[in-house]
């Protein structure tokens, strides 16, 4: 999607160049809101994780999976956005990484299904294996960054 790889460049230039949008940044430095934006970012990465539930739950129809699975990939190309309001900046250390498997995995997402299918089947299972073990990594991962800002409150 066109639309995710503007934002992941974006959220890469405004990084590389430190580039601040001063009243967000401001905002970033409160404690109440960087709990509140981390609140919206794991909630838009539990949301994520329907489009998983509902492809093992065979009671599903066909018409809700696609819709499903069409705004997880809405949402996923818009992720970089969600990222940009909590921070600005990859982090250091366990965040950094958490920072770099996320946005490699909106970039493993560019190459959605629907590109990977015309691969071999091969092919198409190491990409989702790949796209699920990267998410399992960040869900951990937030959890665990979730646990620390509690933890050291």
């Amino acid at each position: 999607m066109l639309i995710g790889v503007i934002c992941l460049m974006l959220y890469f230039i405004q990084h590389i160049a430190d580039l601040r949008w001063s009243y967000l940044w401001e905002l970033q430095q409160n404690e109440t809101f960087k709990r509140l934006s981390g609140l919206g970012l794991m909630l838009f990465v539990c949301f994520q994780w329907v489009l998983a539930i509902v492809r093992v739950n065979k009671k599903v129809s066909s018409v809700s999976m696609k819709s499903i699975y069409k705004l997880h990939k809405w949402l996923g190309a818009l992720s970089p956005i969600f990222f940009y309001i909590h921070s600005m900046k990859l982090g250091f250390a366990y965040l950094f990484f958490l920072s770099i498997v996320f946005f490699s995995n909106i970039l493993l997402g560019f190459a959605n299904s629907e590109i990977v299918k015309n691969q071999p089947k091969w092919f198409y299972n190491i990409w989702m294996i790949t796209h699920v073990f990267l998410s399992l990594t960040i869900s951990s991962l937030a959890l665990y960054h979730i646990w620390i800002v509690f933890y050291f409150e």
